[in-house]
């Protein structure tokens, strides 16, 4: 059987147990997950975590979609630093400057080079995109990343100091928000 971990090419890593009230692993984004110009919210969805090695020192998250049609994918939130006592994000913590992250987390810019959670949003005609929630259980308490860098340099950072991760992955269709 085919890992659901789609960092599973690096090298396998251990899974915990990532879940939200308003997500199913392989099911449909919540109309509020969507972005504003797609009939949605922008709201970030709340996230539970269990069951991660006792070891980490922090977390880092990324919420990406593989399938849009740009050749790199499409990343809709970052953040790292995060700390290690944490066991949950509220729902809207992407926003900016959200008070609702845990103190110390450092957010990254989206695509939209904005430093939130940006919802989906699929293009018409380009099928069903999956949105890959994964949280990476981390070997350090600082990542020591440029919090003005891209997603990708954070990922090639976590790659080396990643534990084990956790993996929820809804999916989302143009119209999807209103449809």
């Amino acid at each position: 059987m085919p890992s659901t971990d789609p960092f599973a090419r690096f090298g396998e890593v251990p899974l915990f147990s990532l879940t939200s009230s308003v997500m199913i692993d392989g099911g449909p984004l919540a109309p509020a997950q969507y972005g504003a110009g797609a009939g949605g919210q922008d709201v970030s969805p709340d996230l539970h975590w269990t069951g991660f090695p006792a070891e980490t020192k922090s977390f880092a998250l990324t919420v990406y979609d593989p399938d849009a049609p740009t050749g790199s994918g499409f990343w809709h939130w970052a953040l790292f630093n995060i700390p290690a006592e944490t066991v949950s994000l509220p729902t809207g913590a992407g926003t900016e400057n959200s008070v609702l992250l845990p103190a110390g987390a450092v957010v990254m810019p989206n695509e939209g080079r904005q430093p939130s959670f940006i919802g989906a949003g699929p293009p018409p005609g380009t099928g069903t995109h999956r949105y890959q929630f994964v949280l990476h259980a981390l070997d350090v308490a600082d990542l020591g990343v440029d919090p003005q860098a891209t997603p990708a340099v954070m990922g090639f950072n976590v790659h080396f100091h990643t534990l084990a991760r956790a993996v929820l992955e809804a999916t989302g269709v143009a119209g999807g928000a209103t449809s």
